[in-house]
């Protein structure tokens, strides 16, 4: 009881530091040293969070530019086993929107590859789960995936912009749309800054902008991004929501390294198979050992073995 009743405190304290610091900016209680929003624990917390809906409408109505008259907020908890998971779409960020539209947004910071049938799975998803047992297929809701990632896409080097928007098109009449009830956004972060000026996205480019540096000036004219912003900085100086943030964080670092070492260990035993091949091809043109073992830097006694395997 006294250690929630601490938490409470400290978080009390820190909202009022943080509405001290907007309201005098000019004296500066405490320097904050804002989470990184691209951690998908963090970017859920600041846009998923019940009571954030007015931040995320905003957002959204920058990406997808329609209308949006009511959102409501997937309200499940984040447990801390959640951020030692890379369970499908445990943390994304899940809204309904003018209760007809289902949205699944995912923040993705580590590329995994086969990312694309990774988010077509996520909108197939959100599609068929719409349907109630009982209904017919008219009762279908239309379902938005927006993928956010923060490196680019292997097949979308040669697309200079940095949001791509996708649906199910007729192959030789490209204008032709089968449906419009699935559609899936890509924004990548790393081509914000070639592309932006490029962009028709005005307020969406200022997302990125503080999303991609959000310590940095924001875009005052937009109220949603100052509110997001005094979200991030309230999470930031709260001792658990960094906790948390940084647990996450880690995870995701332990997973690259994972990925690099098995990247690693696949390019020399790839390398070390190649030498091995061309050592056979020497062989079998009858070139001395001495040689070939100075040429591939294979040992003379593995080339022994070789040759008895041809």
């Amino acid at each position: 009881e006294g250690t929630k009743g601490s938490i409470q405190l400290r978080r009390a304290m820190a909202k009022v530091e943080i509405d001290a610091i907007h309201a005098f900016p000019q004296f500066e209680i405490k320097s904050i040293k804002l989470l990184n929003i691209k951690t998908d624990y963090v970017f859920k917390r600041v846009f998923g969070h019940a009571g954030n809906e007015e931040i995320t409408k905003n957002l959204l109505n920058s990406i997808i530019k329609e209308e949006i008259t009511e959102i409501e907020l997937d309200k499940n908890p984040i447990l801390e086993k959640d951020l030692l998971d890379d369970k499908i779409g445990i943390l994304d960020i899940k809204a309904k929107l003018n209760n007809n539209t289902n949205v699944d947004i995912e923040m993705q910071v580590v590329d995994h590859k086969n990312i694309e049938k990774r988010i077509l799975f996520y909108c197939a998803k959100l599609f068929t789960s719409s349907l109630k047992s009982g209904y017919d297929y008219a009762a279908l809701e239309k379902s938005i995936s927006i993928l956010i990632t923060n490196y680019e896409l292997e097949n979308q080097k040669d697309i200079e912009k940095y949001i791509t928007k996708w649906n199910l098109r007729e192959e030789t009449y490209p204008t032709h749309i089968l449906t419009d009830t699935m559609e899936i956004y890509i924004i990548e972060l790393k081509k914000f800054k070639k592309f932006k000026d490029n962009s028709n996205y005005k307020q969406l480019n200022s997302w990125i902008k503080f999303i991609e540096s959000s310590e940095e000036e924001i875009d005052m004219s937009n109220k949603e991004i100052v509110k997001a912003k005094k979200v991030l900085e309230e999470i930031s100086q709260d001792e658990h929501e960094r906790y948390l943030a940084e647990l996450r964080e880690k995870y995701i670092l332990d997973q690259n390294n994972i990925e690099a070492t098995g990247y690693d260990k696949g390019l020399k035993q790839g390398i070390k198979e190649g030498k091995r091949e061309i050592a056979k091809e020497m062989i079998k043109e009858k070139m001395p050992l001495e040689v070939i073992s100075k040429i591939t830097k294979i040992p003379k006694e593995e080339l022994q073995e070789i040759k008895k395997e041809i």
